[in-house]
């Protein structure tokens, strides 16, 4: 536990950034496996940072590899508090336009069931409502970050995300907008709603690099574009992660998600029957509910 204040999930150029001091590398394991890769951690305005590969330096693993467990556990287990989630996604709206940042509000998960969703089981049910996937507090803060470093930024939206690695078909992208979806990506489900049952809050800095297929007149999506505008917004990302630290948030702050596992309908397993293994493999998570039951 090194009580590491905020973390960044995204592309491994990410942590390349100008003013992160007191850099090192930590090789981390939990007891759902390794993360993606290790995790560099630095110092950035005073403010211990982590920065997380999610597909690992030299992106080799698909969405549905990713180690989506082990990640946010290692980054629980470093005291980390808040994530900010750096993804490229695909736009369902014409407003939303290449290049821009949108820092959505709502997720729809529309993954095949080749994820694991969830820390519990073996022994231990929980039930953790998340009406709001993203922490609005922490949202807001990004949002203003990124508009300081120069983004053109929107605040809201509902981001579907999807199983890939392939891209979607037209008759997909045209159903997501109909369902009223602004953004599809392929890695915010599941780890949106781990974050949420580790009680650590997150937000989404969803960099838009393309039209989806639903655009009559622009260019349908390809990996070489989504490389492309990757790219050339990766400085703007860097520097709103920097401002929205300079910022100085309140890191000690009692978010909602701070306490999402609260409430008699959150862990309603008899705490008798729960195995051992199992309690002591939650224990970052859930250890002073066991405290308060037992």
């Amino acid at each position: 536990m090194q009580n590491i204040e905020i973390a960044v999930i995204g592309g491994s150029g990410l942590y390349g950034m100008e003013g992160l001091e007191n850099v090192e590398e930590l090789r981390l394991t939990s007891p759902f496996g390794d993360p993606s890769d290790t995790v560099t951690v630095g110092t950035l305005h005073g403010t211990k940072v982590a920065f997380l590969p999610r597909h690992g330096r030299g992106h080799f693993l698909m969405p549905s590899e990713v180690p989506y467990r082990a990640n946010i556990f290692a980054l629980k287990q470093l005291g980390v508090r808040y994530i900010v989630s750096v993804s490229a996604c695909g736009s369902l709206r014409e407003d939303y336009a290449p290049g821009h940042i949108v820092i959505p509000d709502q997720l729809v998960d529309f993954t095949k069931g080749k994820r694991d969703l969830t820390f519990f089981g073996d022994g231990l049910v929980a039930h953790v409502g998340i009406p709001e996937p993203f922490s609005p507090e922490l949202s807001r803060a990004l949002a203003t970050a990124v508009s300081d470093a120069g983004g053109i930024t929107h605040e809201g939206g509902n981001y579907i995300t999807v199983e890939g690695p392939r891209f979607s078909t037209k008759g997909e992208s045209h159903m997501f907008r109909r369902w009223g979806m602004d953004l599809v990506g392929m890695t915010t489900s599941p780890e949106a709603f781990l974050a949420a049952e580790a009680e650590i809050a997150y937000t989404c800095m969803a960099r838009v690099t393309d039209y989806d297929v639903w655009h009559e007149t622009e260019d349908a999506v390809t990996a070489e574009k989504v490389i492309q505008i990757s790219a050339e917004n990766l400085e703007t990302a860097q520097k709103a992660i920097s401002s929205l630290i300079e910022a100085k948030m309140d890191w000690e702050g009692n978010f909602a998600a701070h306490r999402a596992m609260e409430g008699a309908l959150a862990l309603i397993s008899d705490w008798s029957k729960v195995p051992a293994d199992t309690r002591e493999k939650l224990s970052p998570f859930i250890g002073r509910y066991i405290s308060e039951t037992s």
